[in-house]
């Protein structure tokens, strides 16, 4: 049997001396935690790491692509954007002089003038109205692929032989 005289209870808190309290704390919960457990959060945690670290360098390259690309991108940007303005510029001239040209013509030759203007208003209209018609063609034959759709849908009923019901004309067969 152990002892517990007052000498023995004395040597026991001799090796304790040494520590302060929070220390002596600290190692009686040491005691008490599983160290393989400690040791597998521990690998755990550094596995993490090396990830984390990968991340973080494949993310700097990334991030270092992306810059490269993205000056390229300005650079080209800002030459396209000059292209524009001088193509504009040049434009505006191109209209200046136009109507230059249209002002003097309508002043020396009035009548002829006045001709090709009516010609090209009626080419003008020819235009639209070639652009309405083209339009109203055009969603005519969207409808005329809806309805077979919906049509195909319900013509697949059977009857009670098994016998499907295909008596459902298409739109061509419709027309006169």
């Amino acid at each position: 049997m152990a002892d517990t005289t007052p000498e023995s209870e004395i040597g026991s808190i001799e090796c304790f001396q040494n520590y302060t309290a929070p220390e002596v704390f600290i190692q009686g919960l040491a005691g008490l935690v599983n160290q393989q457990d400690v040791e597998s959060m521990i690998r755990a945690q550094k596995q993490m790491l090396q990830r984390f670290e990968k991340t973080n360098e494949m993310l700097i390259n990334c991030n270092a692509l992306s810059a490269g690309r993205l000056q390229m991108a300005q650079a080209e940007f800002k030459k396209h954007s000059q292209l524009l303005m001088e193509m504009k510029k040049d434009l505006e001239n191109i209209f200046k002089r136009t109507r230059a040209l249209k002002s003097k013509l309508s002043t020396q030759y009035p009548q002829a003038f006045q001709v090709c203007e009516n010609k090209s208003a009626l080419v003008e209209e020819d235009d639209e109205e070639t652009k309405e018609a083209t339009k109203e063609e055009e969603e005519a034959k969207m409808k005329a692929k809806e309805k077979p759709l919906k049509r195909n849908s319900s013509s697949t009923d059977s009857d009670d032989n098994g016998t499907s019901d295909n008596n459902v004309s298409s739109p061509e067969s419709d027309s006169p």
